[in-house]
């Protein structure tokens, strides 16, 4: 058994849908996947459930399930959205402040595997992709940072 998570920036065009099918696709036939592990925090996230979705229907034995950051409350869709959800025991404690970086600790400990969409090297998602890289962890990059040195930052 072979586990895949996904990190990427909240904004990622819809375009995106064909490049990480086939790397989703890839994993399955050619890595031996069987079980993803997505947030919901963004547009990458929800392309991410949304192609799993579909592949779920095409390899029944896949496993797919939305990892909480927080306990759902009264009108949340999460239900709606995905039939499997998992909560990590201990995030029930952490503050809601850092119940994202909590959660994305826990999904990058389960995984073999990371996708990623990181066209910028700032925030939560950047941030992630660089621990999992130095982790050691088979990154499949769905974009590449800008080198930092052509555009002047430092």
């Amino acid at each position: 058994m072979a586990v895949c998570t996904f990190f990427g920036h909240r904004d990622c065009p819809a375009s995106l849908r064909p490049q990480l099918r086939a790397a989703v696709v890839a994993l399955i036939e050619k890595h031996g996947v069987d079980r993803f592990y997505v947030g919901r925090q963004g547009a990458f996230d929800a392309l991410a459930r949304s192609v799993l979705r579909e592949l779920e229907a095409l390899y029944p034995h896949i496993f797919c399930a939305v990892v909480l950051e927080r306990l759902p409350g009264p009108g949340d869709e999460v239900a709606r959205d995905f039939s499997h959800t998992i909560f990590p025991e201990g995030l029930e404690t952490a503050p809601p402040r850092f119940a994202v970086s909590r959660r994305n600790e826990w999904m990058l400990k389960q995984s073999d595997f990371v996708v990623t969409y990181i066209t910028h090297g700032w925030g939560g998602a950047a941030r992630f992709a660089e621990k999992a890289r130095r982790q050691g962890k088979a990154i499949i990059p769905l974009a590449q940072v800008p080198d930092r040195s052509l555009s002047g930052e430092s």
